[in-house]
């Protein structure tokens, strides 16, 4: 019976013990949290989404109330507007409160919109594979080969213009890369040894992909997820540079930072606060892409 000589030898058994016990998805979790850049990401995107959620119901002023009197207010603490007043006098920090919750809810719809459409595209093609596989890739190629504004100002034209709308409009655009990826997993999943059983066992194809497919390709999923929020922010924001985001007195980041530049030289504080906050939230959202991409990387475990 071999015994452990040292303190050093039974704390590196245990250690490895405690690794081999572990789960992906344990080992996974205890990686991100080991990601300094990513926690801290998280830290202040949360405080974001909060300011996003409860801010407007605390602060003093409503991000649609127009004081003519204090038209391109500097910062200041006078009357509480510490981001100052746009050009027609209504509180910066109140519109940007709005501004932010609305381009995060966008993210996050549209996202979900895609990931809906784009995973189950892609793994129902990745499987069944043969003729249906190219019918449904091609249609792929199709909608690829549109320019996005003109598909997004097709659908505005026929159904009318609406935030609701921009969710779908977006979302309906961007769930083709996420249909491709979840493609390429699925072939390569399909020939697993679970899924062959699965085959055996008379398991119909649509409850293979429910349950054996679909949940397999969450790892990549995820981190294109995360990585994914912040090109739908970009895009609505593209939208309301050109004024087809949403419209007032509702606004958005990307709506301030278009009315912002066009008032950047008399007062360039309505421009900075929502460019620095839309920074800010893309950075957050990028360092949690790639410490989720790192945690889950197999190649790293």
């Amino acid at each position: 019976m071999t015994t452990l000589s040292t303190p050093q030898e039974k704390a590196e058994l245990l250690e490895k013990a405690a690794v081999q016990g572990r789960s992906l998805w344990d080992d996974a979790r205890a990686r991100l949290m080991r990601n300094r850049a990513a926690v801290t990401s998280m830290v202040i995107l949360g405080t974001l989404v909060l300011l996003a959620t409860i801010g407007q119901l605390l602060w003093v002023h409503d991000y649609d109330t127009i004081y003519r009197d204090r038209v391109w207010i500097a910062p200041t603490l006078e009357n509480w507007h510490l981001l100052g007043t746009d050009a027609q006098g209504r509180d910066m920090v109140a519109r940007i409160l709005v501004g932010l919750g609305v381009s995060l809810m966008v993210g996050i719809v549209a996202t979900f919109v895609s990931l809906v459409i784009g995973v189950t595209w892609g793994a129902t093609a990745g499987f069944i594979g043969g003729k249906v596989d190219q019918a449904m890739m091609r249609f792929v190629d199709i909608l690829y080969s549109l320019p996005f504004i003109f598909f997004v100002i097709i659908l505005m034209v026929t159904f009318g213009r609406n935030i609701v709308l921009i969710f779908v409009a977006i979302g309906a655009v961007e769930w083709l890369t996420m249909a491709r990826i979840v493609r390429g997993q699925t072939i390569a999943l399909k020939g697993m040894e679970f899924v062959e059983a699965a085959h055996a066992a008379g398991v119909s194809r649509t409850k293979i992909i429910q349950r054996h497919i679909i949940p397999n390709v969450l790892g990549p999923v995820v981190v294109y997820v995360t990585l994914m929020i912040p090109v739908v922010i970009l895009a609505e924001s593209f939208l309301s540079f050109l004024g087809l985001g949403v419209q007032e007195p509702l606004t958005s980041l990307g709506r301030l930072i278009s009315a912002g530049a066009q008032d950047m030289e008399p007062a360039p504080w309505t421009l900075i606060g929502p460019a620095v906050t839309m920074m800010v939230t893309l950075f957050c959202l990028n360092f949690i892409g790639d410490g989720l991409r790192d945690a889950i990387d197999p190649k790293d475990r």
